[in-house]
């Protein structure tokens, strides 16, 4: 089991060099491999709400993150532009859930030689994924082959302001042969619930991972802060970055169960 875990967005250097070297430590003593994850810029907000440091400084920031910890880096991108300039630092280039179809995207991506996570639309059943897998693979043949695509379910749209996750799509998603990751903390929540910002319970998220890891996953994802009421994004469904250490090692041992 690997982990892809970080603040939601970068909102500046002390936070991520804070999580940063918990998340690390934590890791190593647990024996995780860590991707650390966090994003420049949130492009998709309800409102038009705080975003991030932008994509220079953020950057920037992954870079030092990357060279003190010697973490891999995964962080979004929303125009093909993007690609080739946050491919010089990060290792992983995740698609937005809702940016998920965009064929220019998908495929500037995949010509980085990154690995390309591509998280689920929430509007999405789980085998439309097939289309994004074939867009990346017109480019980079041997990207699923390679472990270089990976599938991440966040969640689908239950009515108006409610996310709803169905387990057999974690069984679905297995059948393209690229590793699955189970989005934790944002399939928790609560879309424009909140006066134009999304709400969320982040009291959900232990039950949900340990429902996916019983089903069989390669990865979690999991959005951590040191104080998430504070955070620009996400504050209502990051988990508190000094629970992580007993909930990652619970998903250890139900992820050893169902493997061994």
């Amino acid at each position: 089991m690997f982990l892809i875990a970080g603040p939601c967005a970068i909102e500046n250097r002390d936070c991520i060099m804070q999580t940063a070297e918990t998340l690390n430590r934590l890791c190593y003593d647990l024996g995780i491999t860590l991707y650390f994850k966090s994003s420049f810029d949130k492009a998709n907000r309800t409102s038009a709400s705080e975003r991030g440091v932008g994509m220079d400084e953020g950057l920037r920031i992954l870079q030092e993150v990357k060279e003190q910890f010697g973490l891999p880096i995964l962080t979004d991108v929303h125009e093909s532009w993007q690609c080739r300039p946050v491919a010089q630092v990060a290792d992983v280039l995740q698609i937005p859930a809702f940016l998920s179809r965009q064929t220019d995207l998908l495929q500037a991506a995949a010509e980085t030689g990154c690995i390309v996570n591509v998280k689920k639309g929430q509007f999405m059943a789980p085998w439309d994924l097939g289309g994004a897998i074939q867009k990346i693979e017109q480019v980079s043949p041997d990207a699923a082959r390679n472990g270089h695509i990976w599938l991440t379910e966040r969640g689908s749209s239950f009515g108006y302001g409610r996310l709803v996750v169905d387990m057999t799509s974690l069984v679905e998603m297995r059948r393209f042969g690229c590793p699955v990751v189970f989005d934790a903390t944002h399939s928790v929540q609560q879309p424009s619930t909140q006066a134009g910002v999304t709400g969320g319970n982040r009291e959900m998220v232990p039950h949900l991972m340990r429902a996916a890891l019983a089903v069989g996953v390669d990865g979690l994802f999991i959005e951590t802060h040191p104080e998430p009421e504070k955070a620009i994004s996400d504050a209502a469904n990051q988990v508190r970055l000094d629970a992580m250490r007993e909930l990652l090692t619970q998903a250890l041992e139900i992820d050893k169960i169902v493997k061994h």
